[in-house]
Formats: C-alpha cells, sequence, structure tokens
C-alpha cells in the first residue's frame, strides 16, 4: 500500500541565489541540493523547491500570487529566534505574530519574489 509523506511546493524565484539566501539566512532552511535553475530547501519536516524562472511579461513579480503555510509549534519562540534576521527586510515584507480569528496564532514574510510564506499555530483551547 502507498502513502503519502510530504507536500514541496514549488516557489518561483527570479534569482536562485537570491531565494537561497533568502530561505537559509532568514528563515532557517537548509539547502540540499542544488543544480542549474534548482533547488531543493528543508526545515525540519517542511521542504521547499525553488525554481528560477524568466521574469513575466508584465513585470509583476513572480511570487505575488502564490503562498504556503507552515505550521509549528512554538510559533512566539520560532519568530524570537528568526526576527534578527528579519528586521532589515523592507516594510511590510514582515508582519509579527498575531491571532487570527480561525484560532491560529501567526506571522507572515514575504521572500524575494513576492511568495507569502505564513508560519502558523493552533491556539485552539485544549480540552482537559
Amino acid at each position: 500500500m502507498s502513502r503519502v509523506l510530504q507536500l514541496t511546493p514549488f516557489v518561483l524565484c527570479s534569482s536562485l541565489q537570491n531565494q537561497i539566501d533568502f530561505y537559509c539566512n532568514r528563515l532557517g532552511f537548509t539547502c540540499g541540493f542544488r543544480q542549474d535553475n534548482y533547488a531543493f530547501l528543508s526545515l525540519g519536516p517542511v521542504a521547499i523547491r525553488l525554481l528560477e524562472c524568466p521574469p513575466r511579461a508584465d513585470g509583476r513579480p513572480l511570487g505575488d500570487e502564490h503562498s504556503f503555510y507552515v505550521d509549528v509549534d512554538g510559533i512566539d519562540a520560532l519568530f524570537a529566534e528568526l526576527e534578527p534576521g528579519l528586521a532589515d527586510l523592507p516594510e511590510g515584507r514582515v508582519r509579527a505574530p498575531f491571532d487570527q480569528p480561525y484560532l491560529q496564532r501567526e506571522f507572515h514574510v514575504i521572500d524575494e519574489d513576492g511568495t507569502l510564506v505564513f508560519f502558523g499555530e493552533d491556539i485552539r483551547p485544549r480540552g482537559g
């Protein structure tokens, strides 16, 4: 019997090296493989596949219509760990942790090509 192991979204980028640097140096990912216009990055059990592409004809950023969600445990601690690497990003690219009405605590980061990366933690009350 087969089973699904993992989801690894493709993240389009205009500069593979810039995106590798962003995800590794600012968000803590590790580059496990790189070749030509492709790289595989991981952060614990989470992985993404970077794909360098030519610019869009209309000039819009490659990632402006893309996003992905990373579920975490200990979101405030993770944000504190990543915050020094995010502090010098332009205004509007980072949103500090906040609570959503759908009972997730989240922070958001926009990568070098406009992809919105959500980090979130379930904050539903635990039964006991």
